[in-house]
């Protein structure tokens, strides 16, 4: 290795080191002030502190990677720049893609190394944050039990708008559904003005005393066309005592791995695995409904028949072959029928849509794991020209440049990925969307500097506002002159 090559690539990785810690440092922060709620004042010991945290890290790599590079390449390029050292190596008949040479072969080596961690280490760390945090709220009740959302406890579901005291054991604005155990699919649910949980080592049973509220059951009746009138009980309470029994959730390890289904944890091979699963069982269920339909239409169409010895000539009104009585039991059938083909249709719709979400959400994790290569070499190749080219180095116009361009970046990546999610776009559009609009900037910016360009060529734009004054006043003149 030549000394120019060793000493671009001190230069380089020893400036992305210092500002990729500087970085991960940062979004650590955001991460501990994201989770909080969760951590302070839950009387968590140290060292689950420190396993939430390094679980979570992982997860910051992919944002944090491409920053450091881009940021690092225009810090470097743009102080070899500043200092003409550049300008020396030209005059020596070293071009910029030949300075260029070792850093791109070190980026090759560190995009390899991002997809092997984006594909092993962060699903591992994602599947044991998940299961963490989720043995915790179940060791910790007053963790179960988030503000302004729905949390599973026990046989019930919890919500309240406020929880206060030492532990978080007051609660005010409850409402809480009871988990149907008959199997009718009747709904109890219990609202309360305020309440607390009482706990204790020595018991396995939570005990939520409510204050102040209403309950309201639903009542099945037995004639089903009796449901649409909706009937419910409803009593008030002073004070309402509800025991949930914790000893099944606090028999447990924080260690202990159960989730394992979501698509951030799974590798390449395990997303097209589950990949293909799901496709093949939206495809059934396709299938499924459509003979289903078929079937139930020919069914309709068969029990309303009445069969006839001997033809009859055709009549436009078919019901007036019927009797009154039979006039209103074929319409009330022909409704309720068409009220559950609806109702099917409308509930295998939300269906089928939902999993072709879930479906893009997989597609979506596994273009992820490329990404973040190309993302390397993308803010590479816009980082080092664009340094070369502002002849800036340091923390001040460098770090204005780089967060401009990975701000752009991250928003056209996100924005591409919720509209995936959607449906709305193809998933390969939706996850390579911010890289294609990114490299024709990376191409132009390494041409610039190649062929020593500025950033912005101000007669390029000043030029055709001149020429068109030219002619203006050509214009003007001789008709003066005329006058």
């Amino acid at each position: 290795m030549k000394i120019l090559d060793r000493y671009l690539l001190k230069t380089f990785l020893g400036t992305f080191a210092t500002v990729f810690v500087i970085l991960f440092f940062i979004f650590i922060l955001q991460t501990v002030w994201l989770f909080i709620a969760e951590l302070a004042g839950k009387d968590l010991d140290f060292v689950m502190v420190l396993k939430f945290l390094a679980f979570s890290m992982p997860r910051i790599v992919p944002l944090v990677l491409p920053l450091s590079i881009l940021l690092a390449s225009i810090m470097s390029f743009g102080n070899l720049s500043e200092h003409y050292e550049f300008a020396a190596m030209k005059s020596s008949g070293i071009s910029l893609q030949r300075a260029m040479r070792s850093l791109t072969i070190a980026i090759t080596l560190l995009s390899i190394v991002a997809f092997f961690f984006a594909n092993n280490v962060i699903p591992y760390a994602e599947f044991k944050f998940v299961n963490f945090r989720k043995n915790i709220a179940q060791a910790k009740p007053a963790l179960a039990i988030t503000e302004g959302q729905f949390s599973d406890v026990g046989l019930y579901n919890i919500k309240v708008n406020k929880k206060s005291g030492e532990n978080g054991n007051h609660l005010t604005g409850i409402t809480i559904h009871q988990k149907a155990q008959n199997g009718d699919g009747s709904k109890t649910v219990i609202r309360a003005k305020d309440g607390e949980l009482i706990s204790s080592d020595k018991s396995s049973i939570l005990q939520l005393v409510l204050n102040n509220g209403n309950y309201y059951q639903d009542i099945i009746p037995k004639k089903y066309e009796d449901r649409d009138k909706l009937p419910f009980a409803k009593s008030s309470f002073k004070k309402y005592r509800i025991n949930i029994d914790l000893s099944g959730l606090n028999k447990i390890d924080t260690d202990e791995k159960s989730i394992s289904n979501t698509n951030t944890m799974l590798n390449v091979s395990d997303l097209n695995y589950t990949l293909d699963s799901l496709n093949k069982n939206r495809n059934a269920d396709i299938i499924s409904f459509s003979e289903n339909s078929g079937a139930r239409l020919g069914a309709l169409v068969n029990n309303n028949a009445k069969p006839s010895p001997k033809k009859k000539p055709f009549v436009k009104d078919l019901l007036s072959l019927y009797t009154n009585k039979e006039k209103s039991d074929i319409l009330k059938i022909a409704n309720s029928n068409t009220e559950s083909i609806y109702y099917a249709i409308d509930v295998t719709r939300t269906e089928l849509d939902n999993k072709k979400k879930n479906i893009n959400g997989h597609v979506l994790a596994l273009y992820d794991k490329f990404v973040i290569v190309y993302a390397c070499f993308l803010m590479f190749f816009i980082g080092a020209p664009l340094g070369a080219i502002i002849r800036k180095g340091g923390l001040g116009l460098p770090i204005v440049f780089a967060v401009l361009i990975f701000i752009s970046f991250h928003f056209i990546n996100t924005f591409g990925k919720r509209i995936s999610q959607e449906d709305g776009l193809p998933p390969f559009f939706g996850s390579w969307m911010s890289s294609m609009i990114l490299t024709p900037l990376a191409i132009l910016l390494t041409y610039r500097a190649t062929n020593d360009i500025g950033l912005i060529n101000i007669d390029v734009i000043l030029a055709p506002i001149q020429k068109a004054f030219q002619k203006l006043f050509q214009k003007i003149i001789p008709s003066q002159n005329k006058e």
